[in-house]
C-alpha cells in the first residue's frame, strides 16, 4: 500500500428505505459486528421519532437527514507544528468526512443520554438535532467557535 490509495468499499443500501446513508449510519452504530441489532435500534428510533413529531409533514427518514445536516460541521481545526509551536489551523472538511463526523456525533451523544433503550436515546438525539438542540448540535457549534477563534492561523493551511 505504499503509493496506492485503498479502494472504497461498496456499501449496499438498507433493506427498508433503500438508502446507502442509512447503512453507513447503522455501520457507525454497530458494536461487535451485530448489524441486525443496529438496524433494529435505528428503525425503532425512527418509529419513536414519528410518534414524537406527529404533526411534521416530513417522513422520519427526512427528519433524520435534516438532523444530520444540522449537526454537520463545515470547518474543523487541525494541529500543525511550525517552528516549535503548535497551532490549531482551521481547515475545511471533505464531504465524506463531514458525513462521518455528524453521524458519529449523533451516536456518541445518544449513548451519553439517559433513557431505557438505545432506540429511545437515539430518537431523542435525532429530535433534538432536528430542532437545532442537543449535544451533537452543541458539538458542531463548539467546533465552529474553535475554528473562528483560530482564524488568524488560517494562512498555515496545508
Amino acid at each position: 500500500m505504499r503509493k496506492s490509495t485503498p479502494k472504497k468499499r461498496v456499501i449496499l443500501p438498507d433493506p427498508v428505505f433503500g438508502d446507502v446513508k442509512v447503512t453507513k449510519f447503522v455501520n457507525h452504530l454497530m458494536l461487535d459486528g451485530k448489524k441486525s441489532i443496529s438496524f433494529s435500534i435505528f428503525y425503532g428510533a425512527l418509529e419513536i421519532v414519528k410518534n414524537k413529531l406527529p404533526n411534521e409533514e416530513k417522513t422520519p427518514v427526512e427528519i433524520w437527514k435534516t438532523a444530520l445536516e444540522n449537526v454537520t460541521p463545515q470547518v474543523e481545526v487541525k494541529s500543525r507544528r511550525i517552528g516549535g509551536a503548535t497551532f490549531q489551523v482551521p481547515t475545511e472538511i471533505r464531504p465524506d468526512r463531514k458525513e462521518s463526523i455528524s453521524m458519529k456525533n449523533i451516536i456518541n451523544y445518544a449513548r451519553k443520554r439517559s433513557g431505557h433503550s438505545m432506540s429511545e436515546k437515539l430518537a431523542g438525539e435525532i429530535v433534538d438535532a432536528f430542532n437545532n438542540q442537543g449535544g451533537a448540535f452543541k458539538r458542531k457549534e463548539e467546533i465552529h467557535r474553535m475554528a473562528e477563534a483560530n482564524r488568524a492561523f488560517a494562512h498555515f493551511r496545508f
